[in-house]
C-alpha cells in the first residue's frame, strides 16, 4: 500500500509540475488562464483565484492548463493564446517538457552531490591479456557499436544492447581517434566486459554539472532506443507498461532498495526511497520525451501544428481551419486514450499471470 501511494503522489507531483510548466510560461506570456487542472475526469475540488480556476479531479492520469482560445483556436481576446506571438506560443507549450527534465536533472543532481569521485570512460588498468594487445592505459572509450559514451556506464549499456562478443570501439590516443574493428569483449559469469578498469576525476561543480547532464542525456537516449525497438518489433505490445504496470514497477524497486539497504546495514525505508526517487528521474525525463512526440494530444503534436500553419500561411496566406484542427486534436486524444486503456488492461492481466 506503501508503494501504491508513493505511485500515485509520484504520478500526481510530475503532472503537477509538468502543468504548472505550462501555467508559468502562460502567465509570463500574459496569456489568460481559465483553468488549471490537475487531473482529468469528475471534478473533486476547485478555487478560483482571479480569472483563473484552480482544481484537483478523480482521474490522476493527467491535467492541464486551459488557457484562453486554445481548444477554439480563434479568440476575441488579446491575451488569448492563438493571439500571441509564435515564440511566445512555442515556449507556453515546451515549459511543461521543460519542467519534467528539469525536475529529472535536480533529483539526478541531488544524488549525485555528495558523491567524491566520478568514474570516466578512460582506461586506467588494462586487466585481460587480450586487451592488452589492443587498449592501453589514458585511452578514452568515445564509441561502443557506434553508440558515444559520455560515463562509464554507458559502455555495460551497449555492450548489453549488442548482445554479442564482438564490437566496434572507437577510442583517442594521444589526441587521435582510432577504431578497433570487432574487438573481442571478456566474459565475467553472465556479464561481458572490455577487461581494463578505468580512471576517476574528483568532484567539483563542472563535474557535477558533467555528469548529471550526461545521465540525464542517457535516460533520454534509453526512451529513443526504447520507441525505436518498439517501432522495429524488438519488442511488443506486453512489454509495454501504463499506470497499473509503474504503480508495480515501483513496488518491486522499492522492495530491492530495502532489501539492498537492509543487507548493508543501512535503513530499508531510506534504501527504497532512494531507488524510487532514482526511478521517479528517469520516468520524469521519459515524460518529457514522450510529450515531444508529434501526436495531437501531446505538446509535440501542437508543435507540430504551428509549424504546418506557419508554413501554410507562408505559401498560401492562410492558416489551417481551427474546426480541422480540432477534430485532429480530439480524434488524437480518443487514440492517446485508447491506447492507455488497452496498456492498462494488459498491466492487470499480466498481474493475474495472463
Amino acid at each position: 500500500m506503501l508503494y501504491i501511494l508513493a505511485a500515485i503522489l509520484m504520478f500526481g507531483i510530475l503532472i503537477a509540475l509538468h502543468e504548472f510548466g505550462h501555467f508559468a510560461a502562460a502567465k509570463l506570456c500574459g496569456v489568460k488562464v481559465n483553468e488549471f487542472a490537475i487531473g482529468m475526469g469528475p471534478l473533486l475540488l476547485h478555487r478560483q483565484g482571479g480569472e483563473t480556476e484552480y482544481s484537483l479531479r478523480a482521474l490522476p492520469i493527467g491535467g492541464f492548463c486551459a488557457m484562453e482560445g486554445e481548444e477554439e483556436g480563434i479568440s476575441d481576446d488579446p491575451r488569448a493564446f492563438p493571439n500571441r506571438s509564435w515564440y511566445q506560443r512555442l515556449i507556453i507549450l515546451l515549459a511543461g517538457v521543460f519542467m519534467n527534465f528539469l525536475t529529472g536533472f535536480f533529483i539526478i543532481l541531488c544524488f549525485f552531490l555528495p558523491q567524491e569521485r566520478f568514474s570516466t570512460p578512460v582506461v586506467a588498468e588494462v586487466s585481460s591479456p587480450a586487451a592488452q594487445e589492443l587498449l592501453l592505459p589514458g585511452d578514452r572509450i568515445l564509441t561502443v557499436d557506434g553508440h558515444a559514451i559520455h560515463l562509464t556506464a554507458d559502455i555495460s549499456l551497449f555492450i548489453a544492447r549488442g548482445g554479442d562478443d564482438l564490437v566496434d570501439l572507437e577510442i583517442r590516443r594521444d589526441g587521435e581517434r582510432l577504431a578497433l574493428k570487432n574487438y573481442r569483449l571478456v566474459r565475467s559469469g553472465n556479464e561481458l566486459l572490455l577487461g581494463v578498469r578505468v580512471n576517476t576525476e574528483a568532484n567539483s561543480p563542472l563535474v557535477l554539472l558533467k555528469n548529471t547532464w550526461y545521465q540525464a542525456v542517457d535516460y533520454v537516449r534509453m526512451v529513443w532506443m526504447s520507441l525505436g525497438d518498439l517501432v522495429t518489433g524488438s519488442v511488443g505490445f506486453r512489454d509495454m507498461s501504463g499506470v497499473v504496470g509503474i504503480v508495480d514497477m515501483v513496488g518491486d524497486i522499492g522492495e530491492k532498495g530495502a532489501q539492498d539497504a537492509q543487507e548493508d546495514g543501512r535503513s530499508a525505508f531510506l534504501g527504497a526511497m532512494t531507488e524510487i526517487l532514482w526511478f521517479v528521474a528517469f520516468i520524469s525525463i521519459n515524460l518529457s520525451v514522450m510529450n515531444l512526440l508529434p501526436i495531437p494530444a501531446l505538446d509535440g503534436g501542437q508543435v507540430l501544428f504551428m509549424a504546418v500553419n506557419g508554413l501554410l500561411l507562408a505559401l498560401r496566406g492562410r492558416k489551417l481551419e481551427p474546426k480541422y484542427q480540432g477534430w485532429v486534436s480530439a480524434a488524437g486524444f480518443a487514440c492517446l486514450m485508447a491506447l492507455m486503456l488497452a496498456v492498462t488492461i494488459s498491466d492487470i492481466l499480466k498481474q493475474f499471470g495472463m
